[in-house]
């Protein structure tokens, strides 16, 4: 069944205001002209107004399939009239739509084939609030960790014991690589967590539409928002980075046969990112007993850690929570570490120290 029209438009202004609150003021201007100006003059808007089922966030995403299609001409050079009214340039709207409009036109072929892919990035900010969650645990169990990530898009986050992170902002101290491409500082406040070194013995992923960095560089960076420049440059420092390419399959199915095997003088964290809300039910459910039943014979000579950042209904970012096996007394079950925005700009840490095993 085709989507209304105005549900079409509805999703454009949507988007709009989300990417305001989330740092963007050149999408939160975008989406809505395209909301009241889009008309179905050309295949790509006849695609776009006529397009199936649910077309917001929670299922096809159409706004943003759309933008990262105008993103990617401008990224590789392809539409320089586009280029003249994207960021860095300032115009008025009028400008920016009759931009939009020509570049639909011109590109017909290329953008149709971009919707057919839906958004996918791999948010390399949220790497500065998993890595003091991974902290946390090595307080508890300090040893080499093995890394299992679910939902792990292009696996960019698989290395993010390659990161600098500036605890604290900006003027904060640099754990990790001092040299690395990716540097992340985000805001902080509460007490921070014991820097320790994360020795990686091991690093997988899984996704059930996995990239390759090298190859889908562009789309990766495309479905970022032109005007966040710092997000551009460390997404593709964390290209560079990369080493692991996830697999694909079921996160359930990979993570049972991942926990199967015994992986003694190891701390094993198994973590996620904005990605738990996507499994079907059942993988959910199947995922949270391969946990449970890997945590039961975990020891402290080999540990486990589940480490979570996902979306809770509170309107204030994520939550960033953990649980470990075996766990001290008093630290059963899952633990509050913290409230994170949705793309990492900004830490609330909560936690106390773990006990050391």
């Amino acid at each position: 069944m085709t989507a209304p029209d105005t549900d079409i438009r509805s999703a454009f202004r949507g988007r709009g205001a989300a990417c305001t609150r989330l740092g963007s003021p050149f999408m939160g201007r975008l989406m809505p002209l395209m909301a009241d100006r889009l008309r179905p003059t050309g295949a790509v808007v006849r695609r776009v107004l006529g397009w199936p089922g649910d077309v917001g966030p929670g299922g096809q995403s159409v706004p943003l399939r759309l933008a990262g299609a105008l993103h990617g001409l401008v990224l590789d050079g392809a539409d320089q009239g586009l280029i003249a009214a994207y960021p860095p340039h300032a115009v008025g709207d009028d400008t920016l739509f009759a931009a939009v409009e020509a570049a639909m036109a011109r590109n017909e072929t290329r953008l149709m084939a971009w919707l057919d892919h839906a958004p996918q990035t791999n948010e390399v900010r949220r790497a500065g609030a998993l890595i003091p969650a991974i902290w946390w645990a090595l307080a508890r169990h300090d040893l080499p960790v093995t890394l299992s990530e679910l939902g792990a898009s292009a696996g960019l986050n698989l290395s993010l014991d390659r990161f600098a992170l500036a605890v604290g902002g900006v003027g904060g101290v640099v754990h990790g690589p001092a040299d690395s491409p990716v540097r992340l500082a985000p805001r902080w406040t509460g007490p921070v967590p014991a820097p320790r070194p994360i020795r990686v013995a091991d690093r997988a992923g899984v996704d059930l539409n996995p990239l390759d960095p090298a190859e889908h560089a562009l789309r990766l960076c495309a479905f970022l928002w032109p005007d966040q420049p710092e997000r551009l440059a460390l997404t593709r420092g964390a290209i560079a980075l990369c080493t692991a390419v996830p697999e694909r399959g079921d996160a359930a199915r990979w993570l049972t046969a991942r926990l199967a095997t015994p992986r003694p003088g190891r701390l094993h964290v198994v973590y996620h990112s904005i990605a738990w809300q996507y499994f079907p039910p059942a993988t959910q459910a199947t995922a949270r007993a391969a946990l449970e039943a890997a945590g039961a014979l975990a020891t402290p000579e080999a540990p486990l850690a589940h480490i979570a950042m996902e979306a809770d209904g509170d309107s204030h970012g994520a939550a960033l929570m953990a649980q470990i096996w075996p766990a001290p007394p008093g630290q059963e079950g899952p633990q509050t570490l913290a409230r994170v925005d949705f793309h990492g700009r900004w830490v609330e840490w909560q936690a106390q120290a773990l006990p050391v095993a």
